[in-house]
């Protein structure tokens, strides 16, 4: 894991002194107004006085007054202390005590790392030359280009030109602010690493993560686990999640969630995109599609869920294509796709439309539902109308016509309008279940009342054809109406039942069943 070997290369750094202190250099003084012993401080040490500068290697010391051990090759500076190691990276302090042998700077009080155009303020700083790496014990600032990080701890390592922090670590962009416990800051390619409980708050969204990296010069980022972005009444989580805040674009893997809590819909799947300025996503693989409510939730499958949302980022649109199926506990369905409205609550069903409510299935070329105050309120279906009810095992309730508008009470059907070529196929019983007999009719219009989820009452509009036959007498070429099929077998049973994927035997079901009838009217 990457930040186990930030850990490992940061001992080894520390650890390494030891092996380069080895090759032992001179403490050259280029410079100094006045020197001078003073036993006071010890046998072997000089006291430089005015304008010191002090050389080892290629690295220059820079002070106002210094005490040189030039047998231990150690030496404490005071006053505008300045430690140029390069062209371009620079030390600044009140205080120095260096140690000539392991190449080790501790530097006090207002401390300042310049490097190029990066910048450290803190209290308290020890650098490794060897190592070209700097440490930070008790809190310090840096200014990169935009980006300012503040940490209670912090490592930079020069040469990668890398800060490692840890602890209440910050970083402020005029855009956004990121906080987290660990991270890793690049200031050449303005990339942070974070590996740990990590946010980021802009004005309209706060992403969440617990590893990944997030590039502060092109708002890129890489979100890799427990991830989530909300804001406005939006979420998106995901288990592997690359976003892009400044086009909003994003892809999303593993156990991807979409949701608006607004209009409290939401849509899941194993893969997912979101495209926030178009204002659209989709998830696929498992897609799942939930619009909940304190009544009644709607789960919905197909293979690709699209959410769309609207100038507010409010969703207002859900869409589902091929393979749909849906479970409401008072209406379920199954069509190729689907769009649901959420400014009327509309539910739209496309291509071989089947829906179930109670005992009745209902068929046409396409079916509207309307939904008012998570209810049932109407629904409407155009061309090749055909609903079907069970009265007995073998026995069918049947309404067809070209186009029908039906409402409901309390999620249940109470009325069927009828409009063009009307007809039905009608069981009439007693109270007590007795069968008077079998009731055929046709009209242009005609009108259904329905009680218990079953046919009460037939009224017709116009120029009605009517005719009703004791059981023994009814032709079998008239037990059912062209066109009928029974399509059960594909009926969702529950929230799970969604996803299957209706057998081979049950389509062949429901062929077989309209095989046979249609066969009966031929004989």
């Amino acid at each position: 894991m990457r930040f186990i070997r930030i850990q490992f290369l940061l001992l080894l750094l520390v650890c390494g002194v030891a092996l380069h202190a080895q090759q032992k250099t001179v403490i050259h003084i280029e410079r100094a107004l006045r020197q001078e012993y003073d036993k006071r401080l010890g046998e072997d040490i000089e006291r430089l006085i005015g304008r010191v500068v002090l050389r080892q290697d290629s690295t220059w010391f820079y002070c106002d007054s210094a005490y040189l051990n030039e047998k231990l090759r150690d030496f404490e500076a005071f006053g505008n202390v300045h430690i140029k190691v390069s062209d371009t990276l620079h030390i600044y302090g009140d205080r120095l005590k260096y140690k000539g042998e392991s190449r080790e700077a501790e530097l006090f009080n207002h401390v300042k790392l310049v490097d190029d155009t990066t910048v450290l303020l803190t209290e308290y700083l020890i650098y490794y030359r060897l190592q070209h790496l700097a440490m930070y014990p008790d809190s310090g600032t840096i200014t990169s280009g935009q980006n300012i990080l503040m940490s209670k701890k912090g490592f930079y390592h020069s040469q990668r030109k890398e800060f490692y922090f840890s602890r209440n670590v910050e970083l402020r962009n005029p855009e956004y602010t990121i906080k987290t416990d660990t991270m890793m800051y690049n200031t050449r390619s303005e990339i942070a690493w974070f590996y740990s409980p990590t946010y980021i708050y802009t004005d309209e969204s706060t992403i969440y993560s617990e590893w990944g990296w997030y590039n502060t010069r092109t708002d890129q980022s890489q979100l890799e686990k427990n991830n989530r972005i909300s804001g406005e009444g939006q979420t998106i989580e995901a288990g592997w999640l690359r976003y892009n805040r400044d086009t909003g674009y994003g892809e999303a893997y593993h156990d991807v969630m979409i949701s608006d809590t607004a209009n409290k819909m939401m849509i899941t799947g194993e893969t997912g995109r979101i495209w926030e300025d178009e204002g659209r996503s989709y998830v696929t693989g498992k897609a799942l599609g939930i619009s909940y409510d304190t009544e009644d939730s709607l789960f919905m499958h197909s293979d690709t869920l699209f959410l769309f949302f609207d100038k507010d980022r409010k969703a207002r649109e859900m869409r589902a294509y091929f393979g749909t199926r849906f479970y409401r506990s008072d209406i379920q369905g199954v069509c190729d796709s689907l769009v649901y409205l959420a400014a009327d609550s509309t539910l739209r069903m496309y291509k071989e439309p089947a829906l179930w409510s109670g005992k009745n299935q209902l068929t046409a070329d396409s079916i509207y539902i309307i939904i008012a105050n998570q209810k049932l309120d109407s629904l409407i279906m155009f061309n090749s109308a055909f609903i079907i009810s069970n009265d007995t095992l073998k026995n069918f309730n049947q309404v067809k016509g070209k186009n029908m508008v039906g409402y409901f009470v309390e999620n249940e059907l109470t009325k069927i309008f009828v409009d063009g070529n009307a007809q039905t196929v009608y069981w009439v019983r007693e109270d007590d279940g007795t069968l008077i007999g079998i009731n055929l009719s046709q009209s242009s219009t005609m009108a259904i009342k329905l009680e218990d989820k079953s046919v009460k009452e037939i009224a017709y509009f116009s120029s009605p054809q009517e005719v009703m036959y004791p059981e023994k007498d009814l032709p079998k070429e008239e037990a059912v109406l062209k066109g009928f099929k029974w399509l059960n077998p594909l009926r969702p049973t529950d929230k799970n039942d969604v996803f299957r994927r209706p057998e081979p035997q049950d389509q062949g079901e429901a062929e077989a069943k309209e095989d046979k009838e249609t066969s009966a009217k031929t004989d």
